[in-house]
């Protein structure tokens, strides 16, 4: 049988798998470069000699069975694992726009503002709906109400949740439903217009029409940024 060319996706799918590495998108500009990265949980090796390069403005996913260190990977760049105990890169470099984020002078705080996240179990904060959003504003010093309003809104209309919250803005976000929990999470990462936004696996637990909102506003966020540009 004759081979068959597969599609071109119109974003870049990748698997660090155990011992995998990526070709380099030329179509974009690098925004992370990961340079033959190990990784370990004290005397066991996570992610071996990882190559990979991530355009900027795209989505990409990370595919591969569990187990294989995704999750690992994409912790890795914007350093949670460093909460974890024993848990470190013991090869290679992870480079950010250039600058190889695992050395001594870098400001993790100011890295994680860049490097926003989205995680598997929706997480807000047991505040009202509007002070989950706000709240990370006033911690990044803004003190504006008009603006910390705005950025609210917005965050909420990007994260295709505005309609459905508008009107109980000061209740509580634990009351929301599972898919409107992740969406709320979604506009709180984005409200400090991070460069990066890393989702893991944040779909897992969600019904099919909460899942193609929150797949929608990935791909919003995408289109965002270059209108933004």
């Amino acid at each position: 049988m004759p081979e068959t060319q597969r599609p071109k996706l119109p974003s870049s799918a990748v698997s660090p798998a155990c011992e995998a590495s990526a070709s380099p998108v030329e179509t974009a500009r690098t925004i992370v470069d990961v340079d033959r990265v190990d990784f370990h949980y004290r005397t066991s090796k996570a992610l071996h000699g990882i190559n990979l390069r991530i355009p900027e403005k795209r989505v990409t996913a990370f595919i591969g069975p569990s187990g294989c260190g995704k999750s690992t990977l994409l912790r890795c760049f914007n350093r949670m694992n460093d909460l974890i105990d024993h848990a470190k890169v013991t090869a290679g470099e992870i480079r950010i726009d250039g600058v190889n984020i695992n050395a001594s002078d870098v400001d993790v705080t100011e890295l994680r503002k860049r490097v926003g996240m989205v995680y598997q179990k929706s997480n807000p904060f047991p505040k009202s709906i509007y002070e989950n959003i706000a709240y990370g504003l006033r911690i990044a010093g803004v003190r504006d109400r008009r603006i910390t309003d705005e950025t609210v809104e917005d965050s909420l209309m990007r994260a295709a949740l505005w309609d459905e919250v508008k009107d109980r803005l000061h209740q509580s976000a634990l009351g929301l439903s599972g898919g409107q929990q992740q969406r709320l999470c979604i506009a709180r990462a984005i409200a400090g217009k991070p460069e990066i936004i890393l989702m893991d696996e944040p779909c897992s637990a969600l019904d099919p029409i909460a899942t193609a909102k929150v797949e929608e506003r990935a791909q919003g966020a995408i289109y965002d940024r270059h209108r933004d540009a």
